[in-house]
């Protein structure tokens, strides 16, 4: 699973010619204005249904049922510990002061007496985990949401949130790692325990969902419209939830200081 990193530019070719062709053989306008792009986005969910089946489940089910528990869990906590560091800067661009200077001592705690991040001191002390990332910061702002989008491998999204990720990947900071083999073996173990870490969800997903597409579909819109306003969606005049107009793809513009303290970590 190594890559050398001269090749991500050419990996990032790859995925927008896939999603160029498959755009031009699966695009169709439906009903659902959240999602005018559904016939292009559900060739793009079989394509990663396929990845998934054949390489990434098979290997994060090995992955979980050889690694010991204790590994899983420091890999996780290590990971986690970095992308708090992004978080903190969200949070801080959000307007959300102590909830930035709370992932900021998250990191400063777990990353020394966590051994870099392998014990999650910091939840262990009452320090709460958030889950920010610069998409969720754009909805803050305003700018709203826009249609569901399907991604080549990376999957759900939206044309906000994809707009967002040259920002998320350029604040990785394992994106930084050196020497460069360390840096490739650690991104892959980071992808296989974060699908090992959604097994559970799949199998269930799979068992229950008559239509898996449209299930993943308007569970991430109403997770990432919750995530905007950590929870507290605002409510229309006539009052119905705003993540139930399926009329309206905008946010409204979210009041940083009028937000919950606490936050859903994922």
């Amino acid at each position: 699973m190594k890559h050398a990193p001269h090749r991500t530019t050419g990996r990032i070719h790859g995925l927008a010619a896939i999603a160029v062709a498959l755009l031009l053989t699966g695009c169709a306008t439906t009903q659902n204005p959240q999602d005018p792009l559904e016939g292009y986005n559900r060739a793009v969910f079989r394509f990663n249904d396929t990845v998934d089946r054949a390489v990434l489940k098979p290997t994060a089910t090995a992955y979980k049922n050889v690694t010991p528990s204790f590994v899983q869990t420091g890999v996780s906590n290590f990971f986690g510990n970095l992308s708090d560091a992004w978080s903190a800067v969200n949070n801080l661009l959000q307007g959300k002061g102590e909830a930035g200077m709370g992932d900021v001592t998250r990191v400063a705690v777990n990353s020394t007496f966590g051994i870099f991040g392998l014990l999650d001191i910091a939840s262990e002390a009452g320090i709460q985990k958030h889950n920010e990332d610069f998409g969720q910061t754009l909805g803050v702002w305003g700018v709203p949401s826009g249609p569901f989008l399907m991604l080549p491998v990376l999957g759900p999204s939206t044309v906000r949130d994809t707009a967002a990720l040259p920002a998320d990947i350029g604040a990785d900071i394992w994106k930084y790692k050196r020497p460069e083999n360390w840096r490739n073996i650690g991104a892959a173990i980071r992808v296989v325990d974060k699908r090992a870490s959604l097994l559970d969800a799949g199998n269930l997903l799979e068992d229950a969902a008559l239509d898996r597409y449209e299930f993943i579909r308007d569970g991430y819109m109403q997770r990432r419209q919750s995530q905007v306003y950590d929870g507290n969606v605002p409510r229309q005049a006539d009052g119905t939830d705003d993540a139930d107009e399926a009329t309206s793809n905008a946010e409204p513009a979210a009041d940083p200081a009028g937000k919950a303290s606490a936050e859903p970590t994922k």
